[in-house]
């Protein structure tokens, strides 16, 4: 996307204007002042008397030069006051150029009491702090991103070099070891661009229960929990929320995947349960597991960050579930809470909002 650039004609500056808005206005209050003195002058003094005649040769030449000094004293007043007036909108002009150039990291600060300059200088630096985090988070997860999407390339690449110079050498195992990287890669492509999508909000609401959504999860994993050894419970009740049917059920899945994945193999229970309050639906995946540190699970919901030490070989995943569940979450105004529950493994609760009461039908 190019930079929008507005070519406008050169006109007067908002100080010159509110210079001669100023000087103008005291124009206007000292001549209707004036006009005034000049009435009750006339009105002091019948019509025919001599000293009538001698105030109007000295007020003539008199209210010139008041008029002339006020004027003076009205640009020169005024392109002072304007000065001061416009020097903080002079410090988010340079700040926003500052932005427009690249530099995220200079803030405003404004200082004073609170005004309409200071509430804007504040609401810029906020947003200048927000974008600035934004485009870091994007740049490390295009890097890393990057990283991970070369490695089963790099993979592809080295099997066919060995293939290609051992002539001989048997082509299933190779076959079934490309096909392997070659899902992996598709697999961690198609995270990606539901991760994209899912950031950008470009879906349609509609009413879904997330009841049904955890009972369509785990029918579908109840194999890999069955080949792993794991136990799925579901209980609830039904969770009306808005949102989009195919990323809340993509939620569901990557978190009753999770919770099978990272478990006790062969002794590993999961438990999916759903809720309702006044204004939130409430789904919540528990699973058993290995002990986890808070600073761990702090970091679980960060794009490629997998907690290795609860990785198992044959499930390793692209190091998106989580971070497409935060995604999935944020873009449909819910809240995402992960704890680490005492005896082990991790409680995951989900926080969307309910309906209101009218479109509930």
């Amino acid at each position: 996307m190019g930079v929008v650039t507005v070519h406008r004609r050169h006109g007067l500056s908002v100080r010159r204007k509110l210079t001669l808005s100023y000087a103008g206005f005291l124009m206007v209050a000292g001549v209707l002042l004036l006009a005034a003195v000049w009435v009750f002058l006339l009105r002091s003094y019948p019509s025919g008397m001599l000293i009538r005649s001698v105030l109007l040769r000295g007020f003539g030449p008199a209210v010139g030069a008041i008029l002339a000094f006020l004027l003076v004293f009205g640009l020169l007043g005024g392109w002072i006051l304007a000065g001061r007036m416009l020097a903080p909108l002079a410090q988010i002009t340079n700040a926003t150029r500052m932005a427009t150039n690249g530099s995220l990291s200079h803030r405003i600060r404004l200082p004073g009491h609170k005004d309409e300059f200071r509430d804007l200088a504040d609401a810029f630096d906020t947003m200048i702090a927000r974008l600035e985090a934004h485009v870091a988070e994007q740049q490390r997860f295009a890097a890393n991103a990057s990283h991970e999407l070369r490695t089963p390339l790099s993979v592809s690449k080295s099997l066919l070099d060995v293939a290609r110079a051992d002539p001989n050498r048997a082509t299933d195992p190779l076959i079934d070891r490309l096909h392997t990287v070659n899902t992996r890669a598709i697999d961690l492509t198609e995270a990606l661009l539901l991760l994209s999508r899912a950031g950008q909000r470009s879906f349609t609401r509609e009413h879904v229960d997330l009841s049904l959504m955890a009972e369509e999860a785990t029918e579908t994993l109840l194999p890999l929990a069955e080949k792993r050894g794991v136990i799925l419970e579901t209980d609830g009740e039904i969770a009306p929320t808005i949102g989009s049917p195919t990323l809340l059920l993509q939620l569901t899945t990557n978190l009753v995947q999770n919770a099978i994945v990272h478990n006790l193999p062969g002794r590993g229970t999961v438990w999916v349960h759903t809720d309702v309050c006044p204004k939130t639906a409430v789904l919540t995946v528990e699973n058993t597991g290995e002990q986890l540190t808070p600073q761990l699970v702090a970091t679980l919901t960060e794009p490629f960050q997998r907690g290795t030490e609860r990785i198992h070989a044959d499930q390793a995943g692209a190091g998106l579930g989580l971070a497409i569940v935060k995604t999935i979450t944020d873009a449909h105004d819910g809240t995402l809470t992960l704890t680490p529950r005492s005896a082990g493994g991790l409680r995951i609760t989900v926080e969307l909002p309910a309906p209101a009461p009218h479109t509930d039908r």
